[in-house]
């Protein structure tokens, strides 16, 4: 599994420090050079349609890494493994 979580940790795309809930908006409008605030709006109206939305962003949010390199998903699987 770690050289899945170095290539997502390679791309240039990190969760925004602008966060609200997980930061994914944040990171898409700074990644991008748009309004926080309109990504967030389209994110909300792509939350309309049938589980396209909140499933896209359930995965964003398990496997983009934070600021620090940090991904979810990796410290999940970690934590499980020490048990």
């Amino acid at each position: 599994m770690n050289p899945m979580f170095e290539t997502l940790r390679s791309i240039p795309f990190r969760r925004g420090p602008e966060r609200w809930l997980g930061g994914v908006c944040g990171g898409i409008a700074a990644k991008f050079g748009l309004n926080t605030l309109l990504v967030r709006a389209l994110v909300l109206v792509a939350f309309l349609l049938p589980v396209v939305g909140w499933v896209t962003y359930l995965v964003a949010w398990l496997v983009l890494p934070w600021q620090d390199g940090s991904i979810p998903i990796e410290r999940a699987f970690t934590s499980a493994q020490k048990r």
